[in-house]
Parts: structure tokens; C-alpha cells; sequence
């Protein structure tokens, strides 16, 4: 391929209209190809001969010029995006693919996607939790499993689909936490600066493969819309991998998925090599780059799902009263019944007006208070920060700049606040996002906590609690932010193969790769009442043309329709949604009342404290 600049490549190429679809590389590879009834029109499935073995094939399909000849096709925002219908049937062919003779057969995904569905109707049906369990069934599937990224990589849509034992990037294909124009919406708020979003994604199959992402860069034809040429690099492809999977017995493949997941965001190494890129290439290096001159934050506050000011209170100082619903820098109230509330009982109800039940989003310390007991917290590895687990070189000024604005915004010093704490004399782990530091952003400190405290609840024996309040990736941080999402599932599968309880919260909001991830995952998931749960956004969701009705992703609305879950187990696999909605002044009694049913009913025993703080155990 010849070379050309990123932002050419991502229009002439990677979406070159032309370009092959998966589609087109299945039949061209597989003529015996048993095609699957799927439930809309962006998923490939099927089943294969191939080399001597089964082949399970999952693609994602982009339209092709021919299907968007009618203003009805034109309407269909999300053609090449999966949906939960989707999702779901291929968590039934992993299923049947784990079940019938896994020793004999691969799994090969072909991603190429936008992103994924974030339309209501996926919304309604838990698409964000289909994402999060698609990538621990791809973490623990007993089956050889191989992808490539075909075309485009977006977002939660690509990662559902990409996490195997190897893994492929064609060459002109890029993969990014987000897709360039959602980039561009969020952080520039103008959704035409795709050069400016590329520059800070990094979404190039060399710098993936350096973060251990992918592990192969798969030969791109000369004439983006020659079929026959990538096929065949396809195959080459396909072939080697199956090849050397063969080689290695499933259990251990797990295991190196495992070690691989935890491994994400910790690229900064050490010794003389690294010694001698850090103060020696890099400087050199930076001293002849430069930036596009036309890039210009517009906004530090808007890099996640939801802005950061969401759910913001008034400032509290020196105040006796607060107005319910009042904003600080709005003259208008929108919200509320702007009643005066004493100060003092604002506080104690946790930040909720005792009046008409309007609350305000709550930081890390105020879940602290409503959680555990009297100075029980003890947070862990409350000093790590980025600049220990990732490369000098992979920190840009502008991030380096954005993190400099939050000092002050909150007592904590990443979005991830973990540690040890009582609930109820009960010992357990929590891990609580701070909303008010980066607007909950998962990063690869928060990865690397929650791994941590993972650890240390394995360790300890100990039920973990988490409390999900996040806006979405840290996107400064590019596809290393996506892949927490990884680490995390990868961390809750770890601490359910121990037998020990994880408990779910979800705080308003609750969107992005949290609720993707780690957050739908829980044994039992309860939410606050109001709690907004999605996985885009409403203005992302907008800003792409999809109509929003945030009523239908709150939390009591996607608690109903959990109830008809038990009727639809087919369709909705292990997925249960939200099992409880709770008030906050009721959560420190509700998680206890989970944690004495673990504890009666459990083999295990679980350590429980007295009164002089002493651990004991129940069984």
C-alpha cells in the first residue's frame, strides 16, 4: 500500500465506499458457507469447513453504495452497527460453539463496524450489558478464536468481537476508542474535525500492535476495492493463526488471554532501552513534531458520554440553605422543586432533596459516607497516576494540560477511588468512580485500580462493592482507555472463579465503557432511583442523529423491564439488568442485607468484623 496521511487513509480507504465488506471476504473465502438467519441486517454469521475444521464465523457488515438507494436506507443510522438482537445471537453461536466438539473448532470475527447500535431500542434492551458479557465470553470461551479488524474498529461495537488469541489488522484499517466524528463531537464539540480527533487517536495498525492489541498487520492491496487481493491476504492470515493455535492447548490460550487483558495501559518499562527512548528519542522526537496548527480544545469539560458538569450542585460554602435544583452558573432552575433545604439536610440525605426526591450526582467521598461505616474507609494506592503506567510519549501535552484542570475539583487524585471499608461490620473491597475528577472516566489508572483491588479482595477473601458514576473513556488516552474495559471484565471473571460476591451499584450517570464493562457484570445490580444507564450518551446519541427518550434509560424504566427478563432467557443468556432500585439513605442496608444472604448461604466463609474492628468469619 502506498503511504498516505492518516486522515487519507481513514476517507479513502478505511471508509472508501468500495471498500470489500465481510460479506464479500466470507463467500470469496468460504464457498460452502451456511449462512445464519440473523435478526438485522449488519451481522454475518455462519458456519464453515475450513483446513479440516469447524469455523464459526461472526462479521460485521457495513452497507454497501447499492443498500442506500431509498430515503428509507438513508434513515437507518444504524446500518453497520450491531445491535442487542444482534448481540445476542452471537453470544448463542459462542454458546453452541463452546458445546459441540470446542476441541475441533475456531472462531473467526471479522470486525468492521462504526461502533455499537446506540440507538432506544438496543438502549431498551441492554446493550450495554450484551457488550460487557460478550467480552468475558470471549475471555473464557473454551474455543481457539482469531480476528481482524477488516476495515474500521469503533468503540465497545468492535472490542464485542475482537478480544481472542489472535488478533488481526489489515493494514489501511483503523481501530480507536471512538469513531473519528463521535471523537471529534465530544471533545471539539464539532463533529468535522476529523483530522484533529485522528492526530489524538493513534488508531494506526503499527501503534495498536506496540500496545499488544493486535498481534499481526495484515497486508492491504494496491486498489482498495480489489476483493480477490484481500481475500487472499485474509486467508494467509487465517491460515498461519490456525496453524500455531493448534499448537497450544485451550487452557493455556485462557490463561494468556488473562495475562494479556491484565496488561493493558502498563506500557512504561524499564532499563537502559527504555532509559535511552524516554531522555534521549522522544525529546528528539518531539522537538520535530508538531501539532496541527488548527488544534484547539474548545472544551476541557467534555471529554466523556455525558459533559462534566452533569448532575452539578451549587456551591456549598458558607450556605445555609440550598434551592433544590439550582445549578451554580444558572440564572433558570430546570429541575426540582426548588424548595430551600437546610444545608445540613441536604448533606445527611446524601445530596437528594428530602422534599420532592430530586438528587444531584454524588462524588466518591459522598458514596464513602453513605456506604461504609464510621472511618472504616481505607483507600489503597491512592498516589498511582498515569504518568507511572504509561509511556512519556503517549501522554500529549493536551492531556497533560486537561489533568492539570482537575486539581482541586476533587479530594482524590484519579476517577477510580478504591480501597477497604466496613459495611454494616461486614469487611468488603469497594470501588467507587469520582464523578467530579474527570467525570468518572475510565482510564488506565482506573483499570489498573480496579485490577488491584480485585487482587486484594482475592487475597483478603473478601465480597467486593463497586459504585459506577462514570461518563465514559478517557479518550485522551486513545485505544489504551478502550481496553480497561478488557482489564476489568477480565478482573470480575477472576473474582467469580473464586466464589466470592460482587455487588453492582449504579449511580446516576452510569454510561461509556463502565457500564460496558465491569458495571453489568455484578451478582446483583442495584441502582439509585433516576440513575441514567446507557451506553452512548443522550448527546452523543443526538449529535449522531438518533432520537433520545432518556425517560426509557433511567433506572426505574430499565428496572421494569428487567422483571420481564425470566421470560426472555433465550434472548437474554446470564443477563438479569437491574435487580433493585434503592434510594440512597436506604443502599447501606439494602448491600448489607446481600451481603448477610452471601454469608448465610455461601460454602465459603467471609470475614466479618466486630465491634473493636477485629475480622472474624461467618460461614
Amino acid at each position: 500500500m502506498i503511504k498516505m496521511e492518516l486522515a487519507d487513509i481513514f476517507k479513502k480507504r478505511t471508509r472508501h465506499p468500495f471498500r470489500p465488506r465481510a460479506s464479500d471476504i466470507v463467500y470469496k473465502l468460504f464457498p460452502e458457507f451456511k449462512s445464519l438467519e440473523t435478526r438485522g441486517v449488519s451481522l454475518v454469521a455462519g458456519t464453515c469447513e475450513f483446513m479440516g475444521k469447524q469455523l464459526y464465523v461472526i462479521g460485521q457488515q457495513k452497507p454497501k453504495p447499492g443498500a442506500l438507494r431509498s430515503k428509507e436506507d438513508l434513515k437507518r443510522l444504524n446500518y453497520g452497527m450491531l445491535s442487542a438482537d444482534e448481540h445476542s445471537q452471537v453470544l448463542a453461536l459462542l454458546r453452541k460453539a463452546a458445546t459441540s466438539d470446542p476441541e475441533n473448532n475456531y472462531i473467526f470475527c471479522l470486525v468492521d463496524t462504526y461502533g455499537a447500535d446506540i440507538s432506544m431500542e438496543s438502549a431498551k434492551h441492554f446493550q450495554a450489558f450484551f457488550i460487557a458479557h460478550l467480552i468475558r465470553e470471549f475471555i473464557t470461551i473454551p474455543v481457539r478464536t482469531i480476528s481482524l479488524v477488516l476495515g474500521e474498529g469503533g468503540s465497545g461495537g468492535a472490542l464485542a468481537i475482537q478480544v481472542t488469541d489472535v488478533r488481526g489488522q489489515m493494514e489501511d484499517a483503523l481501530y480507536a476508542t471512538a469513531p473519528p466524528e463521535s471523537m471529534a463531537s465530544i471533545v471539539f464539540r464539532d463533529p468535522t474535525r476529523i483530522n484533529d480527533a485522528l492526530t489524538i487517536l493513534k488508531p494506526t495498525a503499527k501503534e495498536l500492535r506496540n500496545l499488544n492489541v493486535i498481534d499481526r498487520i495484515v497486508p492491504a492491496p494496491q486498489d482498495v476495492a480489489d476483493c480477490h487481493e484481500m481475500a487472499e491476504s485474509v486467508r494467509r492470515f487465517l491460515v498461519r493463526a490456525m496453524r500455531e493455535l493448534s499448537r497450544s492447548r485451550i487452557r493455556k490460550l485462557i490463561r494468556k488471554r488473562e495475562i494479556r487483558a491484565r496488561s493493558y495501559g502498563l506500557s512504561k518499562g524499564s532499563g537502559k532501552f527504555y532509559d535511552f527512548r524516554r531522555y534521549i528519542e522522544l525529546p528528539l522526537r518531539k522537538a520535530f513534531f508538531k501539532a496541527p496548527p488548527h488544534i484547539k480544545i474548545v472544551n476541557y469539560s467534555s471529554l466523556t458520554e455525558v459533559s462534566e458538569d452533569y448532575g452539578k450542585t451549587e456551591k456549598l460554602e458558607d450556605r445555609e440553605f440550598i434551592e433544590c435544583g439550582a445549578v451554580e452558573g444558572q440564572e433558570k432552575r430546570v429541575a426540582g422543586c426548588g424548595k430551600l433545604i437546610p444545608l445540613k439536610d441536604f448533606l445527611q440525605n446524601f445530596h437528594v432533596c428530602p422534599s420532592c426526591g430530586h438528587s444531584y450526582t454524588l462524588g466518591a467521598e459522598g458514596w464513602i459516607d453513605c456506604l461504609a461505616d464510621m472511618e472504616s474507609f481505607h483507600e489503597l494506592y491512592r498516589n498511582l497516576t498515569v504518568d507511572q503506567l504509561m509511556e512519556d510519549g503517549a501522554i500529549s501535552d493536551y492531556y497533560k494540560d486537561f489533568l492539570a484542570r482537575q486539581e482541586g475539583r476533587s479530594h482524590f487524585k484519579e476517577s477510580l477511588v478504591v480501597g477497604s471499608a466496613r459495611i454494616h461490620h461486614f469487611q468488603v473491597v469497594m470501588a467507587i468512580s469520582e464523578f467530579y475528577y474527570c467525570g468518572g472516566s475510565m482510564g488506565v489508572v482506573f483499570g489498573e485500580k480496579f485490577r488491584r483491588a480485585v487482587d486484594y479482595a482475592i487475597q483478603e477473601n473478601l465480597p467486593l462493592i463497586s459504585v459506577c458514576c462514570s461518563g465514559g473513556a478517557r479518550l485522551y488516552e486513545g485505544i489504551s482507555a478502550l481496553m480497561q474495559m478488557v482489564k476489568t471484565v477480565e478482573s470480575v471473571s477472576r473474582l467469580k472463579k473464586q466464589g466470592l460476591p460482587y455487588i453492582s451499584i449504579l449511580a446516576d450517570p452510569a454510561t461509556g465503557g463502565a457500564i460496558a464493562s465491569y458495571a453489568a457484570l455484578g451478582d446483583i445490580t442495584i441502582a439509585e432511583p433516576g440513575a441514567l444507564v446507557i451506553f452512548a450518551g443522550p448527546r452523543v446519541m443526538k449529535a449522531s442523529g438518533f432520537e433520545v427518550e432518556e425517560d426509557l434509560v433511567r433506572s426505574d424504566s430499565l428496572h421494569r423491564l428487567s422483571s420481564k427478563i425470566y421470560d426472555s432467557l433465550n434472548f437474554y443468556h446470564d443477563i438479569r439488568g437491574i435487580q433493585e432500585i434503592c434510594e440512597r439513605k436506604e443502599m447501606k442496608f439494602t448491600v448489607a442485607k446481600y451481603l448477610e444472604l452471601y454469608s448465610r448461604t455461601n460454602s465459603r466463609t467471609f470475614k466479618k468484623a466486630n465491634r473493636n474492628g477485629r475480622k472474624s468469619f461467618l460461614f
